[in-house]
C-alpha cells in the first residue's frame, strides 16, 4: 500500500508545484501589462509594437538572465533586429513572434559569455516598474520567482515562456529552437527541479 501511495504523493506535489508557478509568472504578466490606449485607425508600427510590448520583454528577459539593465539591453537589440527585419514579416503575429525568439536568443548569448566570467555576481539593482511589481509579489510568488532563478537555464526558459509568455508548446519550440518533444520532456525536469529548490529553500528557512 506505502509503495503505491510513494508516486501518488510525488505526482500531487508536482502539480501543486505547477500550480504555484502557473499562479505566480500569470500575476506578474497581469501587473506587467501595458497601459491600455486608444488603438489608433491604420496598421500597426514598429512603434506600437514597441509600447504595446518592450515591458513584457523586458521583464521575459530578466526572468532569463537576472539583470534589469542587461534585460533591457537584449530588447532594445530585439527591436533593432525588428526594425531591420521589419519588410520581411508578414503581420503583427509574426513581429511579436521574431521579437520573443530575439529575446531568448540575446538571453542565451548573455548567458554563454557570463559562463565564462567566474567572479560574476549578479546585481540586486532593478529597474522602477520591475521593482514595483516584484515588490507587490507576495512571499510565497517571490519563492517561486527566487527558484526559477536557481534552475538551469533551458529549464528555466521553457517555464518562463510557458507561464510568463502564455506560450503554447509549438511556440516555444519555434522560439528556442527546440522539438516540442524536447519542450515537453525539459518542462517535466524544470518542474520536478523546481520542486526541490522550494523544497529545500523551505528547509533553510525552517
Amino acid at each position: 500500500m506505502h509503495g503505491s501511495a510513494e508516486p501518488l504523493r510525488h505526482r500531487n506535489a508536482a502539480r501543486g508545484v505547477e500550480r504555484d508557478v502557473e499562479q505566480t509568472l500569470t500575476h506578474l504578466r497581469t501587473l506587467d501589462a501595458p497601459v491600455q490606449r486608444v488603438q489608433q485607425p491604420g496598421p500597426l508600427t514598429l512603434e506600437d509594437l514597441y509600447r504595446q510590448h518592450r515591458m513584457r520583454l523586458v521583464r521575459l528577459a530578466i526572468l532569463l538572465v537576472d539583470e534589469p539593465a542587461t534585460a533591457e539591453d537584449v530588447v532594445q537589440e530585439a527591436f533593432t533586429g525588428l526594425h531591420r527585419n521589419w519588410g520581411r514579416l508578414r503581420d503583427a503575429t509574426a513581429a511579436v513572434a521574431y521579437l520573443r525568439t530575439a529575446v531568448v536568443n540575446g538571453s542565451r548569448s548573455v548567458l554563454r559569455r557570463r559562463k565564462t566570467a567566474r567572479d560574476y555576481v549578479p546585481p540586486h539593482a532593478v529597474n522602477a516598474r520591475s521593482a514595483e511589481s516584484l515588490a507587490m509579489l507576495s512571499t510565497e510568488h517571490q519563492a517561486v520567482v527566487n527558484a526559477l532563478s536557481k534552475l538551469p537555464p533551458r529549464q528555466r526558459e521553457v517555464l518562463v515562456l510557458r507561464y510568463y509568455g502564455g506560450m503554447s508548446e509549438a511556440e516555444i519550440s519555434e522560439a528556442a529552437g527546440i522539438s516540442r518533444g524536447t519542450v515537453k520532456s525539459t518542462a517535466s525536469r524544470a518542474l520536478e527541479a523546481l520542486q526541490r529548490a522550494m523544497h529545500d529553500g523551505h528547509s533553510a528557512r525552517g
